[in-house]
């Protein structure tokens, strides 16, 4: 009986960050797909693609506070990724829970870069607790462009 509670603990372990990632994938394909498209590669002009670039910028303490004031505040405007301009609106999405933003932010920050930092409730939370105005974030951006160049 034992060995057999073991293994069934060790089973839900195992299943929990597939869990997780199927979650944020949930949340991406309900909420953020329809303009960022599935598997994140973006709409030209409009909506920068997503897939290698997220987990890219989540890298620096820094860069998780400025994707999670995005989601959380959205963002409108004038933006320059890779080399291409983008003028979109991007809704804020602090409606979602903080678990819900960050599984489908570690689910993003995992398209197409291996070993890309999760995001945790606790991140959310913190960054939830100082709003940001649009002009705050394009500071914000600049700023972290500055010291850790965005892809």
């Amino acid at each position: 009986m034992i060995k057999r509670t073991a293994f069934l603990f060790t089973c839900i372990l195992a299943a929990t960050p597939l869990a997780y990632a199927e979650d944020g994938q949930s949340v991406y394909n309900s909420n953020c797909s329809v303009c960022h498209q599935a598997g994140g590669i973006g709409s030209p002009g409009q909506f920068p693609p997503l897939t290698g670039r997220v987990g890219k910028i989540a890298v620096s303490p820094e860069g998780k506070t400025y994707i999670a004031d995005v989601l959380l505040n959205g963002l409108h405007g004038a933006i320059q990724v890779s080399g291409a301009s983008y003028m979109g609106f991007m809704p804020s999405f602090k409606a979602l829970s903080d678990d819900q933003i960050a599984a489908v932010l570690s689910y993003v920050s995992s398209l197409s870069t291996p070993g890309a930092p999760g995001f945790t409730a606790d991140d959310i939370k913190t960054a939830r607790a100082t709003p940001k105005k649009a002009k705050d974030l394009i500071a914000e951006r600049k700023a972290l462009d500055a010291t850790h160049p965005l892809p």
